[in-house]
């Protein structure tokens, strides 16, 4: 059985949003040996850092907090599409050449899981594309991108998603990652009243339930 951690690494000075300084996590010693019996660290961070899930509050101000995402429905089978050969918007002719089923869970891969640095001419997925993923009656998506979306008055693409109950997962690292079936686990922060909240992911290969 082969595993991969699709998780990024947190540590100051790795890839934010936008290269914005106030969302580069702070990591502080708040006691070491030379004061105390053992050592304690400290984590500041902004709860969109690195590989994270959203909740709808995000973009809806009546949307669910975190509290609101069932774990059950981040843990089980999903589907690696590889869309590396797109430039800017993945749309919905993108798509329709994947055979994309009711419940499933998709994780978009595309050319930012080459880039250890922030693009801000990252691959997005467009709004005629979430409006596609939202018809089909899926139940998540995930990009490997800081934000499912960008440059995009209104943001459709989130706003479209939440509302057919489509959960949101930004920031996979998806480069060792073949196109196919996996079983994930995605476990988020256990944070109940945020928008959003860090995750560990991990795929399994050949696992069946």
């Amino acid at each position: 059985m082969k595993m991969y951690d699709v998780s990024m690494t947190i540590t100051e000075g790795m890839q934010v949003y936008k290269n914005k300084e106030s969302k580069q996590p702070r990591i502080s010693v708040v006691q070491d040996f030379d004061t105390a019996p053992c050592r304690e660290s400290r984590v500041d961070m902004d709860v969109h850092c690195g590989t994270h899930v959203d909740s709808p509050l995000h973009m809806l101000p009546d949307g669910g907090t975190m509290e609101s995402i069932p774990l059950e429905r981040l843990v089980g089978p999903c589907q690696v599409l590889d869309l590396t050969d797109v430039t800017g918007g993945i749309t919905r002719a993108d798509l329709e050449k994947f055979d994309i089923r009711q419940g499933g869970f998709y994780l978009l891969k595309t050319k930012n899981s080459f880039q250890e640095a922030f693009d801000f001419d990252f691959v997005f997925l467009a709004e005629d594309g979430a409006e596609y993923l939202a018809s089909k009656g899926i139940s998540g998506v995930g990009i490997d991108a800081l934000g499912i979306e960008r440059a995009q008055a209104g943001h459709p693409t989130h706003k479209t998603l939440f509302r057919a109950d489509v959960i949101i997962m930004e920031g996979l690292r998806l480069k060792e990652v073949p196109e196919g079936e996996y079983f994930m686990v995605a476990a988020p922060i256990k944070l109940l009243t945020t928008e959003a909240a860090p995750a560990r992911v991990i795929l399994f290969e050949g696992v069946t339930v």
